[in-house]
C-alpha cells in the first residue's frame, strides 16, 4: 500500500475516534451516571459538553492548521483526544468526566479538520482523491452502526470491573496508530504565519452557544431561575454583534461574502434545525429505553441500530438520486423521516411497546417490530439528507470561500447537536412518564421536520453537480 493510503488510515483513525466518542454516550448515559452519580442534567452534559466544545473550537481548528502547519495540529490533536479518553475512563465525579468530555470535544476539533486538508495535498488526482473521500461514507456509516452495539456490548462485558471505563479506553489504540502513523507517514509543513486569526469573533461564538445551551440543562434542576432566562436572552446579542464583526474584521471567523448569499444562509439554517431535531431524539430514544423500559446498555444499542442501518443504506443511494432529483431530494428525505418520527411516536402513544417489558409474547414482537421499522424508515430518510444538504451549501461558496463554508457548516451541526440535546434532554426528564416524554420529543422533532422543508425552498433546484438548474 502506497505512502498516501497510509496517510489515508491514519486520518481515517481520527475520524473513527471522533464518531465513536460522539455516538456511545447516548447509550452508556445512564450506566456512567449509575457508577458515578450526578443529576440527570449529567446525562445531557456527557454529550453536550463533546459536541458544544467540538462546534465552537472546529471555528479555528482549520484556521490553526493553515497557519502553524496540518500535521503539527492533527499531532496535537490526536495526542491530546487519546489522553482526554484516560482521563475519561480514570473520572472519580461527574464534574471530571464532563471536564474531560468537553477537553475531547475541544481537542477533536483540532484533529479533524487537518485531516481533510492533509488529503486534499496528497491525493492530487481528482479520481484517486474520489476514491480516498468515498471511503469516508461507508467507514463513518460502520462506526455509526458499531459506536451504540460497541458501548452496549463493552459495558455488559464488563471487563476487568471496568464496565462504561472501556469505551473511552478503546481509544488508546487507535490514537497510538494514528500519532505514529502521523509521524511515520503524514507529509510535514510548516504551516503560513500570514493567516490571522479573530479571537473576539471565537469568544463571541463560544458565548453565544454556551448562553444557550447552559441554561437550557441546568434550568429544569434549578427551578428556571431568572438567570436562565436572562443568559439565553444574552445570546441574541452575542451572535449578532458576531454577525457585524464578520463584515469588519480583518480575519473574520466566517467569510462575509458566505452572509450574503442566501441559499448558503438557507442552508445553515436547514442544518441547525435538523441537526437540534437528529441530535436530540437520539438521547431521547436511549433514555426511554434505558430509564423507561429498563434495557441494558447492550439492547439499547441493538435496539437503535435500524437507525443507523437507514442511514448507511441511504447514505450509498443518495450521491446518484440527488444527481438526478436536486433540492426535491431533500424534500423526500424530510418526508419519510416524518414518516419514521410519527412511527417512533405512535410506539410511545399506543404503549406497545411498554408492554414488552411487562408482558412479552406477541405484543413484545409487534412493538420491537413496530419500533425496528420506524427507526429504519427514520434513518432512511436522515441517509438521504445528509450529503445532498451538505453538496448543496456548500456548491454555492466559490473556491476560496469553501474552507469558511466547511468550517462554519460543521460547527453549526455540533452546535446545534448540543442545543437539541439540551432542549429534548430536558423535555423528556421533565415528562409525566417516559412513553408521553418520548411522544412529546417525537412531535418536536416532527415540527422541526415541517420547518425544514421551508427552509429547503430557499436552497438551489440543482440537479448535479455541475450546477445545472432545474
Amino acid at each position: 500500500m502506497g505512502r498516501r493510503w497510509w496517510v489515508l488510515a491514519v486520518v481515517l483513525a481520527g475520524a473513527v475516534m471522533d464518531l465513536l466518542d460522539s455516538t456511545v454516550m447516548s447509550v452508556a448515559g445512564p450506566s456512567v451516571r449509575a457508577g458515578l452519580g450526578g443529576t440527570e442534567a449529567t446525562l445531557q452534559w456527557l454529550t453536550a459538553g463533546y459536541t458544544l466544545a467540538f462546534g465552537v473550537f472546529l471555528v479555528i481548528g482549520g484556521r490553526l492548521g493553515d497557519r502553524w502547519g496540518r500535521r503539527r495540529l492533527f499531532l496535537i490533536g490526536a495526542a491530546g483526544f487519546t489522553l482526554a479518553s484516560v482521563a475519561c475512563a480514570a473520572a472519580s465525579s461527574p464534574e471530571m468526566l464532563v471536564a474531560a468530555r468537553v477537553a475531547q470535544g475541544g481537542l477533536g476539533a483540532l484533529m479533524i479538520p487537518q485531516g481533510f486538508g492533509v488529503l486534499t495535498a496528497v491525493f492530487s488526482g481528482a479520481r484517486d482523491r474520489g476514491r480516498a473521500f468515498s471511503l469516508f461514507g461507508p467507514v463513518n456509516a460502520l462506526a455509526g452502526i458499531g459506536g451504540p452495539i460497541l458501548a452496549g456490548a463493552l459495558i455488559a462485558a464488563d471487563l476487568g470491573g471496568l464496565g462504561w471505563r472501556l469505551i473511552f479506553l478503546i481509544n488508546v489504540p487507535l490514537g497510538a496508530f494514528a500519532i505514529l502513523g502521523a509521524l511515520a507517514w503524514m507529509p510535514d509543513d510548516r504551516g503560513d504565519r500570514a493567516v490571522r486569526l479573530d479571537p473576539i469573533g471565537v469568544v463571541l461564538v463560544a458565548a453565544g452557544s454556551a448562553a444557550l445551551v447552559l441554561p437550557l440543562i441546568q434550568g429544569r434542576e434549578a427551578g428556571w431561575p431568572w438567570w436562565t432566562f436572562a443568559t439565553m436572552a444574552a445570546a441574541v446579542p452575542a451572535f449578532v454583534v458576531l454577525g457585524r464583526r464578520q463584515r469588519t474584521s480583518p480575519s473574520p471567523v466566517l467569510a462575509p461574502a458566505l452572509l450574503r448569499k442566501r441559499p448558503f444562509v438557507a442552508g445553515l439554517s436547514v442544518a441547525a434545525v435538523l441537526f437540534a431535531g437528529v441530535g436530540g431524539l437520539m438521547l431521547v430514544l436511549s433514555l426511554f429505553l434505558q430509564l423507561g423500559l429498563r434495557y441494558s446498555p447492550l439492547h439499547t444499542g441493538l435496539a437503535l441500530t435500524p437507525v443507523a442501518l437507514g442511514i448507511a443504506v441511504a447514505s450509498l443511494l443518495a450521491p446518484a438520486l440527488h444527481t438526478r432529483l436536486g433540492r426535491a431530494l431533500l424534500h423526500i428525505g424530510l418526508g419519510i423521516e416524518l414518516l419514521g418520527i410519527l412511527g417512533l411516536g405512535a410506539t410511545a402513544a399506543t404503549g406497545v411497546l411498554g408492554n414488552t417489558a411487562a408482558t412479552g409474547g406477541l405484543s413484545a414482537t409487534a412493538g420491537m417490530v413496530m419500533f425496528a421499522g420506524a427507526g429504519l424508515v427514520s434513518g432512511f430518510g436522515l441517509g438521504l439528507l445528509f450529503g445532498p444538504l451538505i453538496q448543496t451549501t456548500l456548491g454555492v461558496a466559490a473556491p476560496d470561500e469553501v474552507g469558511s463554508a466547511s468550517g462554519a457548516l460543521n460547527a453549526v451541526q455540533q452546535i446545534a447537536t448540543a442545543l437539541g440535546v439540551a432542549v429534548l434532554g430536558t423535555v423528556f426528564l421533565a415528562g409525566d412518564s417516559p412513553a408521553a416524554a418520548l411522544l412529546t420529543g417525537t412531535l418536536i422533532v416532527a415540527v422541526s421536520c415541517a420547518l425544514c422543508a421551508l427552509l429547503v425552498r430557499a436552497l438551489p433546484t440543482t440537479k448535479s453537480t455541475e450546477g445545472k438548474s432545474a
